[in-house]
């Protein structure tokens, strides 16, 4: 057997050595950024299923196991059907990501002012006003925007105190900004399929769904603790302080 493999190998050049260093290379770098994809999502359960689901299949192949093996060929077009159906949104989310990968040149700032948005998010908090501001980077938020009541106007500290002034009819929903517009307030948001703590509510998911679809920066205010939260990359950085959130928004938009 060692002799086969050696005699194998002997017919390598350095070229086919590179070849499939870097062939093994990219494989393992494309299933680790899958799993990195769909971890701390429903789709993780799924994954493991079907790791179980292959083991038995070979168990099958090699115990020669006839009816479990014609039941599991049958099942095989069906599970590789229901796969782009299942994993729907993480494959939406890989390929937004992928479409919005970093080349040279392409890192450039929105216009956006800070100031504004800080000083809204300081009173906010200190009278804990419940408040989700989404601001739009390279991805287009059209399909979220329409959700809410379009606005296209001028952003101001006042005009967003007034948004989410309590009970007004846009306090509910997210704020959707870009380029110093304020686009829509009011606006529906995807909900983070994650497993989080049960201590995020509706905005905290909203502003984890948002950005893990997007590339944009979700803010809440939490008006049950008067926290600030930034969420980014489907990440959310709680108890954050206002100071800490103007350097970050200044580095990010």
């Amino acid at each position: 057997m060692f002799s086969s493999i050696s005699a194998y190998f002997s017919t390598f050049t350095l070229i086919d050595y590179i070849t499939t260093i870097l062939d093994i290379g990219i494989v393992a770098v494309l299933i680790y950024f899958a799993f990195a994809f769909v971890k701390g999502t429903k789709a993780t359960r799924i994954i493991y299923g079907i790791i179980i689901l292959a083991i038995v299949v070979v168990i099958g192949r090699l115990l020669s196991l006839q009816t479990l093996n014609w039941v599991l060929s049958h099942l095989t077009l069906l599970i590789i059907v229901a796969i782009p159906v299942v994993f729907q949104p993480e494959l939406r989310r890989a390929l937004e990501r992928l479409g919005r990968a970093k080349f040279i040149g392409s890192n450039k700032k929105m216009s956006l002012n800070v100031k504004d948005i800080v000083q809204a998010i300081d009173i906010l908090k200190k009278n804990k006003i419940g408040a989700l501001i989404v601001l739009q980077r390279k991805t287009g938020l059209l399909e979220y925007i329409e959700s809410g009541t379009e606005l296209n106007a001028n952003l101001s500290t006042a005009l967003l105190l007034n948004i989410f002034f309590p009970n007004s009819p846009l306090h509910d929903g997210a704020v959707i900004i870009s380029s110093n517009k304020i686009l829509a307030a009011g606006c529906m948001l995807p909900l983070t399929e994650g497993e989080y703590s049960l201590t995020y509510g509706t905005r905290h998911k909203a502003a984890i769904g948002v950005t893990e679809n997007t590339d944009a920066v979700a803010l809440v205010v939490s008006e049950e603790r008067g926290e600030v939260s930034i969420a980014i990359d489907g990440r959310l950085e709680e108890k954050i302080s206002v100071d800490k959130l103007a350097n970050k928004l200044e580095q990010l938009v």
